[in-house]
């Protein structure tokens, strides 16, 4: 399968999930015009003071982070594939009343042929699984970044996905874009138990079965950083985090604060996330 099938096969498998995920969100406009966030501290210290910055939020969903950056004063710009999220998106900015611009396209044609430069590019949270050329992306991240803007990451730890839901080693770790064909994405908000719904947590759809499969990839760290660097950025830091921010994806896993989940006292601590933030150099 060439690589346009599977982005095609992976847009059908967001456009059919989206409206579940949507349906768990309470109020989002609403909260959104009472200054709500979506944001995680650790995204925010990455990105540093957006105010009156411009910022690309690639593979941006149905917008929530994209806007909870509008309203820590960002010119923001969402892009996604999905054309069900990107239609989320524009009506959760027109209920807000937040200024926004979102654009349905694949990310990779979209870095190739925008002639917009921004201040922040940013990723966050299962963004890169969907990446099977990490070189052609970082190019591309590089190329619209505007002189001295800055590339902030927050993702799932690849250590993380060695072990199965019960906390056993269960995986070799994750390299070299090894492809991954799954039944379809899931319902994951659901699955979070309001970690990922900040402005309140509703139902919705239950027992949701997606149709439609689709393709991820698998990247190390290392792959990552070295993809950047080679691109001409210059890395600033890379952080790892022993929690989990909104999702609970192993058994037993403890609440904290800000939204956050840690790994039960029995079980040894291992990294579930990390952040990366990457400079352009000045011309």
């Amino acid at each position: 399968m060439d690589s346009q099938t599977i982005r095609q096969q992976n847009q059908r498998s967001w456009d059919a999930v989206v409206p579940a995920h949507v349906s768990h969100h309470h109020d989002v406009p609403g909260f959104l015009r009472a200054g709500g966030s979506s944001l995680f501290a650790e995204e925010q210290a990455l990105l540093g003071d957006i105010t009156g910055r411009t910022l690309v939020h690639l593979l941006c969903n149905a917008g929530l982070d994209t806007l909870s950056l509008a309203n820590r004063g960002a010119h923001v710009t969402g892009v996604d594939i999905s054309g069900v999220a990107i239609a989320q998106a524009q009506t959760w900015a027109h209920d807000s009343g937040i200024a926004a611009t979102f654009i349905q396209s694949d990310v990779y044609d979209w870095l190739a042929t925008t002639a917009s430069r921004y201040d922040r590019v940013y990723c966050g949270y299962g963004v890169l699984c969907w990446l099977n050329d990490l070189t052609t992306w970082a190019q591309g991240v590089a190329r619209v970044l505007a002189p001295g803007g800055r590339f902030v990451l927050m993702e799932f730890h690849p250590t993380s996905n060695m072990f199965d839901g019960q906390w056993q080693l269960h995986r070799d770790y994750p390299h070299g874009g090894r492809q991954l064909d799954l039944h379809g994405i899931d319902d994951y908000v659901a699955g979070s138990g309001g970690g990922l719904t900040p402005s309140g947590y509703a139902p919705g759809v239950a027992a949701f079965v997606n149709p439609e499969p689709c393709h991820l990839f698998q990247w190390s760290v290392g792959e990552v950083v070295t993809a950047l660097a080679q691109a001409g950025l210059t890395i600033m830091c890379l952080e790892e985090y022993l929690f989990c921010n909104g999702e609970k994806p192993f058994a037993d896993m403890v609440p904290s604060d800000q939204r956050r989940m840690v790994a039960p006292p029995h079980i040894s601590k291992i990294p579930l996330l990390y952040g990366i933030a990457a400079q352009k150099g000045a011309e």
